[in-house]
């Protein structure tokens, strides 16, 4: 079964410094039809004013992915990690029994836009950790976050893979999948079929019971998506 959430569907929070489209429950966006699906929690498309962001805050038990896709987000929280990401980078924070920290967007000119991603992992306590890496842009279905950390990933404490999609135009992938598992595709970029339904910018793709999917780009612009192969 394959089930669109459609972008103009998602739910918002506006607070002026940040913009937020919310596939799922988070924030001042509550809708019980759409809290989660499998381990993934949040799902959060954000931009962010120059020189604001979110001040110390804290998380525990969650595992918390991000994607910078414009901008550049400063990192600083209290196991002394304090870093920088630009564009194309991912980082895994792993809250483990508790963990507090601050983001910003570190440029004072343009606004800061990245995915923010939670997953609730399959271990609770345990010491809070930190991963940060760019994975580049190849076509195809690149692995980012996986259980193991085989292959300089970034390791997650869940039984989840979460894959970075490229797509080129007129070009196309079969992804074979387990029916006992769970998939999960946003589209972050351009538009495509899969198994012959039409996919556009934002929309994201609940996948349950399906053995293989067919994955074609026939426009004119790359694909670029996030695909989650859950429990």
């Amino acid at each position: 079964m394959i089930e669109i959430r459609k972008s103009q569907d998602r739910g918002v929070n506006d607070w002026g410094w940040l913009y937020s489209r919310n596939t799922f429950s988070v924030g001042n966006y509550y809708d019980p039809q759409h809290m989660g699906f499998s381990s993934l929690r949040v799902l959060n498309d954000d931009v962010v004013a120059p020189g604001k962001g979110f001040a110390t805050h804290s998380h525990k038990n969650m595992e918390i992915i991000s994607l910078v896709l414009e901008g550049v987000i400063e990192h600083k929280d209290n196991q002394g990690n304090i870093k920088r990401l630009v564009e194309g980078e991912y980082q895994l924070m792993s809250a483990g029994k508790g963990i507090s920290h601050s983001e910003y967007n570190g440029l004072e000119s343009n606004p800061l836009r990245f995915m923010q991603i939670w997953i609730d992992p399959n271990q609770s306590g345990g010491k809070p950790s930190y991963q940060q890496q760019a994975f580049g842009s190849d076509s195809g279905l690149t692995p980012i976050v996986t259980p193991t950390g085989e292959n300089r990933t970034l390791k997650i404490k869940q039984d989840a893979t979460m894959y970075q999609l490229i797509l080129e135009p007129n070009e196309s992938i079969t992804v074979p999948l387990s029916k006992e598992r769970h998939g999960f595709i946003h589209l972050i970029s351009g538009t495509m079929q899969v198994n012959n339904i039409q996919v556009n910018e934002g929309d994201g793709i609940k996948i349950s019971s399906e053995t293989n999917l067919s994955i074609n780009n026939n426009g004119h612009q790359r694909v670029m998506a996030l695909f989650f192969d859950l429990p």
